[in-house]
């Protein structure tokens, strides 16, 4: 509560300070005090439409509370910032978050579009969780022969993807081959101890 008490004095002292608002936002999310949180990362958008991170927050805030329709709006705003001419310099998860939106939005004709991009864009630190998202995502459309490659290609390249390891038992259950599931399961736990699955 200090650090909000010296940003008010910030911004008494200096109003419409955006780095001021931007930590203050910052402050409250740390807090989980989401509807502080946002106010002030609205605040920062009006000060400065093009910020980056508070885009980019509010983007993932509504995705999670899901409304991937107007989170969309937001990602395709990052879209636009990170355009110079004909190329576009938009980054892997950005891509992967845009095709999530996609997705859960209904705008089908655009999802796979946006993953291509993101693969194109990722290296070995992000690719094995854009093919985990397209494994999920082919799990909703009910292509579970193609969700199973896409987990296999996940753990291939991240043999710690313990969401992925997870979803491959589920999936090793349903074709009744009891020992690779439990097998699966087993390099799920092993990868990672903190995940509830």
């Amino acid at each position: 509560q200090n650090a909000i008490d010296t940003y008010i004095q910030g911004l008494e002292a200096l109003p419409g300070s955006v780095p001021i608002t931007i930590a203050m936002a910052r402050t409250y999310e740390m807090m989980y005090d989401t509807e502080n949180s946002l106010k002030y990362f609205k605040i920062v958008l009006k000060l400065d439409p093009s910020n980056i991170e508070a885009i980019a927050c509010l983007g993932a805030h509504f995705f999670y509370t899901d409304q991937p329709e107007i989170a969309l709006r937001f990602y395709k705003r990052l879209l636009e910032l990170t355009k110079t001419g004909d190329e576009n310099y938009a980054s892997a998860e950005l891509w992967n978050n845009v095709g999530l939106c996609c997705f859960y939005a209904s705008q089908y004709d655009m999802t796979l579009r946006c993953f291509e991009r993101a693969l194109e864009a990722a290296d070995n630190s992000n690719m094995a969780d854009i093919w985990y998202n397209l494994g999920t995502v082919a799990i909703s459309i009910g292509d579970l022969g193609l969700s199973y490659q896409c987990f296999k290609v996940a753990v291939s390249i991240d043999p710690s993807h313990s969401e992925a390891y997870n979803n491959l038992g589920v999936l090793e259950v349903r074709k009744g081959n009891l020992n690779d599931a439990a097998s699966d399961f087993a390099a799920s736990r092993k990868a990672s101890q903190f995940t509830f699955e």
